[in-house]
């Protein structure tokens, strides 16, 4: 017991030096750092590794699409002459992957979040690992973006969808009553009050 309880101040001492060279060496990216832990889901350590992976100059990748490429993110469309081939994303930068992964899972939890209505807005049609990889692909799509203007992360709220585009939900919810084998009549809010 003894041995096990020795074993395990030396892992703490080793967690802690490692965590201060950490933060030895991000110190010059700091507020980039503060920048990307305005996401939604992403925290202290997930926002150090995305500057190790990617860094903080977006000038290398043109376009925020460049980046999901290198990260094995991006959405994957693979057909040619009527037929459909894999579309999976791939295994590269496994580091950057399983951190965005992390974030989108942590973010997918956050309420009133734009991020967790896309995962629920996603998951009714796709798979979960496709929808967190989506929202993935988002949370890398704002850090380009945060990173290339210096701005903070703007949220767009949990009742984005439905407000963006009002009477495509209202189509969506009439059909989803209707199938359900309700008679739907719409009248307009002033008859109504």
């Amino acid at each position: 017991m003894g041995q096990i309880l020795a074993h395990l101040d030396f892992l703490d001492e080793a967690i802690d030096r490692l965590s201060a060279e950490i933060e030895e060496r991000i110190r010059p990216f700091a507020a980039q750092r503060d920048l990307l832990m305005s996401i939604p889901g992403v925290k202290q350590r997930v926002a150090e590794v995305l500057i190790a992976e990617i860094g903080v100059d977006m000038s290398v990748f043109p376009t925020p699409k460049h980046l999901a490429s290198r990260a094995k993110v991006c959405p994957g469309n693979d057909q040619s002459a009527g037929k459909r081939r894999s579309g999976k994303t791939g295994k590269r930068n496994k580091w950057l992957r399983g951190t965005l992964t992390e974030a989108a899972l942590a973010a997918t939890k956050t309420k009133n979040s734009y991020l967790a209505a896309q995962y629920q807005r996603l998951r009714g049609r796709r798979v979960h690992s496709k929808a967190v990889t989506a929202v993935g692909h988002s949370i890398l799509t704002a850090a380009w973006h945060m990173l290339q203007t210096g701005e903070l992360y703007r949220y767009l709220g949990g009742d984005y969808f439905t407000h963006q585009n009002p009477d495509q939900t209202t189509r969506r919810l009439i059909r989803q009553l209707e199938a359900l084998r309700h008679t739907v009549k719409l009248q307009p809010w002033e008859a109504v009050a």
